[in-house]
């Protein structure tokens, strides 16, 4: 894949990402209902990790929920890894 392409990708899934933690953050403070946070771990694992760790610094949002939390920095670990072990290889 061309790297502006996967540039264009990986900025996307961001992107979007932080769009989901903002409207769950608008849905809780009106009351109404949800997004899963399935959901939003999904997008974190489909590379929009950064763009989860940002939006909760910025909407403040999702800081305090300890397995939701817990659940986001094992995904960031792994994807870490990931990245290290394609650039040794």
């Amino acid at each position: 894949m061309p790297l502006p392409t996967l540039i264009g990708l990986v900025a996307a899934i961001n992107a979007w990402t932080m769009l989901r933690f903002w409207q769950d953050k608008r849905r809780a403070e009106a009351g109404n209902r949800r997004i899963p946070e399935s959901a939003l771990l999904t997008l974190a694992a489909l590379g929009g990790t950064p763009g989860a760790y940002l939006a909760r610094r910025m909407f403040r949002h999702k800081t305090r929920k300890q397995p939701f939390s817990d659940r986001l920095h094992l995904i960031a670990v792994v994807q870490a890894g990931l990245l290290i072990g394609l650039f040794v290889l």
